[in-house]
């Protein structure tokens, strides 16, 4: 089974101390991690900011090389899309804390990994 792991899911350790590829195996059992180029230049982009999302997401760019890092489907479309194609094309589960993906991801039918009160994960069937 893959899981692809968003920009957003990567920072979740730098923002609520989770460590989320430890989790998210005691939920699904064994798994292959993967993530986008897309996802990593979206992570790299954030780090040179200043604050607490620059931070995490630092700690998400080197998390980032824990996982099979796939080149993107569609450069022609947004990193959210690129996301809901990939996961479609490759029957993946998507670990996210973005609201406005989960929807999407749900609407395609694509199980989606998500964060309860910062501190479990939980499985939503799609």
């Amino acid at each position: 089974m893959k899981v692809l792991f968003d920009a957003n899911a990567l920072m979740i350790p730098g923002q609520f101390n989770v460590d989320v590829f430890s989790e998210t195996e005691a939920l699904v059992g064994s798994y292959e991690p993967v993530t986008l180029e897309g996802v990593v230049s979206e992570l790299e982009g954030i780090s040179l900011g200043k604050g607490r999302d620059a931070s995490a997401a630092k700690v998400g760019v080197s998390l980032s090389r824990r996982c099979k890092v796939e080149k993107n489907p569609d450069n022609s479309i947004p990193v959210d899309d690129m996301i809901v194609k990939y996961a479609d094309e490759n029957n993946c589960t998507v670990m996210t804390n973005d609201r406005r993906l989960r929807n999407k991801l749900l609407e395609f039918h694509i199980d989606v990994i998500v964060l309860r009160n910062q501190k479990t994960l939980e499985i939503l069937k799609g």
